[in-house]
This record gives C-alpha cells, sequence and structure tokens, in this order.
C-alpha cells in the first residue's frame, strides 16, 4: 500500500514537471529571442541560446515608441483596477455573505449570470454608452469597465461565507462597532488571502487589456503596454526581436506582483472550500 501511494506521487510529479516544463519552454524562448539579432532569429536549425547577450532590442524599444509612458499608463490602470476591484468586491461580497434582504438572492444570481457573458457581446453597447458620459479618448473611460468584477464579488462572498462566522460579528455588534468599522476592522483582516488573490487577478487583467483600449483610445498618449507592443508590427513585416524585448519588460510588474503576493494566493486557494 505504501510503495502504490509513493509510486503514485512519483508518477504526479513527473507529470506536473512535464506539464511545467513545456509551459515555460515559450517564455524561455521569448527572453533568449529578446536578446537575439534579427540574423540569428532565422538561423536553421533555431539556437535556444544566443551567442552575445546584448542590450541593443531593449534599447531600441524605447527608441521606436514612448514605451516609458505606455508603461505609466498601464501601471496606473492596473494598480487602479486591482484596487477598486478588491475594495467592491470585498463590500458586495460582504453584504452578500451576512446580510438578508429582499430579493437579494435574485440579485446575486442576476451578478452572476453576468460573469458568464463575453465582453464581446455587451462591448458596442459599453463604447455608446462611454461614447454619451464623453468618456472616449481619455483615462476615466479607459479604465471604466475595470472597476468592478462579478467574479470577485462571487469569490469573496463564498470567502467571507466561510472564513468569517457569525458570532463574529454578533459579538462586533453588541459591542456598539458600526458596520463600517466591523468590515474594516474584522472582515477585511481575515479576508487578507483572497483578496491578495484577487487583486492579482485583477491587475493581470486589466494589464493584459487590448481590444478596450484600442476601441476608446485614439490619442497614442493613452496608449497602454500591449498597444504598445502592437506598434512594432508593420502591414508587411514584424520586428520578432524588439517585439520580445518590450514583452520581456512588459510581463516583469506581473511576475513581481506575484513574487510578493504568491505566500496570500497559495494560502487562499488551501483555504477555499475548507471551514
Amino acid at each position: 500500500m505504501i510503495k502504490q501511494k509513493r509510486l503514485s506521487n512519483i508518477i504526479r510529479i513527473i507529470v506536473l514537471t512535464i506539464g511545467a516544463v513545456i509551459m515555460i519552454i515559450p517564455f524561455l524562448w521569448m527572453i533568449s529571442t529578446a536578446f537575439k539579432t534579427p540574423t540569428e532569429l532565422n538561423v536553421w536549425p533555431p539556437s535556444f541560446i544566443p551567442k552575445s547577450f546584448k542590450l541593443d532590442n531593449f534599447i531600441a524599444v524605447f527608441d521606436a515608441v514612448p514605451f516609458h509612458l505606455y508603461f505609466w499608463n498601464s501601471l496606473r490602470m492596473a494598480t487602479i483596477s486591482a484596487v477598486a476591484i478588491v475594495f467592491t468586491s470585498l463590500l458586495a461580497g460582504y453584504i452578500f455573505a451576512k446580510f438578508r434582504f429582499v430579493g437579494g438572492a435574485v440579485l446575486f444570481a442576476i451578478l452572476l449570470a453576468t460573469a458568464i457573458v463575453p465582453f464581446e457581446i455587451y462591448m458596442i453597447p459599453l463604447y455608446l454608452q462611454m461614447q454619451k458620459l464623453d468618456m472616449l479618448n481619455n483615462f476615466r473611460g479607459l479604465i471604466a469597465p475595470y472597476l468592478v468584477m462579478s467574479f470577485g464579488i462571487f469569490f469573496m462572498r463564498q470567502n467571507i461565507m466561510q472564513q468569517i462566522p457569525d458570532e463574529m460579528l454578533e459579538a462586533a455588534r453588541m459591542e456598539g462597532a458600526s458596520e463600517w468599522r466591523i468590515f474594516f476592522r474584522i472582515v477585511a483582516p481575515l479576508c487578507k488571502a483572497p483578496m491578495s488573490a484577487l487583486g492579482i487577478f485583477a491587475f493581470i487583467e486589466a494589464w493584459n487589456a487590448f481590444i478596450w483600449p484600442l476601441l476608446v483610445v485614439g490619442d497614442t498618449k493613452l496608449y497602454t503596454m500591449e498597444l504598445g507592443l502592437a506598434m512594432f508590427q508593420s502591414a508587411f513585416s514584424i520586428d520578432l526581436t524588439v517585439m520580445s524585448a518590450g514583452s520581456v519588460m512588459s510581463v516583469l510588474p506581473i511576475l513581481i506582483v506575484f513574487i510578493f503576493l504568491r505566500k496570500h494566493i497559495i494560502e487562499s486557494i488551501s483555504m477555499t472550500g475548507s471551514k
């Protein structure tokens, strides 16, 4: 029995290792391409390791476009979006999890149903709404759809229901604590792990946004990283080396956020479903 369990663990580790290697190869190839010259990129058979690690492609990124401005736009958009989504999801999740009111179940069902609606379906109505509100070609219209997330509300509701007992909240109310005090002093501290997981998910979603910025932004000064990378593609050719260098710089903030929040993310995943 013990040998079978050990063999099963070994097989599981081997399968996961193979899967991890397959998933990381494109990322490593992107890094390798960022240090290659166009001539070296077209050599057959292709070489995985560049002959010389030069920074020419990274310098070319900033020479070709105002990449620092695109980086700042994406960073500002993703940070504001992550903070807003975490706050609105925690607040709405707390209300749906711990308060009973008429129509609450129906309202939550409708909210949950919106999570399965593809963005392409309501993209045009949303664009027309932004047009009527005079929010096209400005930062307000760019970030507007990334301030609330229906999945985030559901995610926080489930965590609050499982991790925060009603008795704790009732005890705080008997001590005279207001609902806002309970929210900030009890609910929020106990939900740090799911808040971190949701924050990085919201950050990545806003950072990788492409279709919506492409629709509402016409001024190149408001371009995000994704739109900036698309500028390296012309009608007849793509400079893969320079684009790879830009892609490496685009991925770095996401990796940094994940490295700092990975402990909370793992904790959130391990606690989900447990009482």
